[in-house]
């Protein structure tokens, strides 16, 4: 007896690294990261939490995420708009990029500085980070991030930007 569905096709292996190949490319670049400029450490100083994540961790995620994908989304659609021009497209797509990366540092940063104010186990969170120096994350920026975020009052007179951006996330939810 002859089937009637065809035979299936061989499947198609892709040559884009996956899997343990792309892990231990993207652990590469990680550890190229160059330490920040200004690196801070936070002191830990413990909020009782419960098991539950904080409301305005969740609203950080989600405030940056979107960010993030809006800015690569922008990147990608860039392609239709300026996909005949070069020089055009090479200036938009990497200022998407970029701003797309800054957003992805300041979420890792500022959530790297939360745990360490939480007293994360140091180790932990260099395991959580996977990088041996959580100093690539934690910026200036981050800490004032944060402490926006948790309603700290800033040292500086006038409140820093990354603050009020904080502030505005706690409050609002995004």
């Amino acid at each position: 007896m002859t089937s009637t569905h065809p035979r299936k096709r061989p499947q198609r292996r892709s040559e884009i690294p996956h899997g343990p190949q792309q892990d231990t490319g993207l652990q590469q670049i990680r550890d190229a990261l160059p330490p920040a400029p200004a690196p801070c450490t936070v002191e830990p100083a413990p909020c009782p939490v419960g098991d539950g994540v904080p409301p305005e961790l969740l609203a950080l995620v989600t405030h940056h995420c979107r960010r993030i994908n809006a800015y690569l989304a922008r990147a990608q659609y860039l392609q239709t708009l300026h996909g005949d021009d070069m020089r055009q497209w090479q200036r938009l797509v990497l200022y998407a990029l970029t701003d797309a990366l800054a957003h992805n540092h300041l979420l890792v940063g500022t959530l790297a500085a939360y745990l360490q104010r939480q007293d994360l186990d140091p180790d932990l969170l260099r395991r959580y980070l996977q990088s041996p120096d959580p100093d690539r994350y934690i910026t200036r920026e981050a800490v004032q991030h944060l402490d926006g975020l948790t309603g700290a009052v800033p040292e500086e007179a006038a409140e820093p930007v990354w603050t009020g951006v904080g502030r505005h996330i706690a409050r609002d939810g995004d």
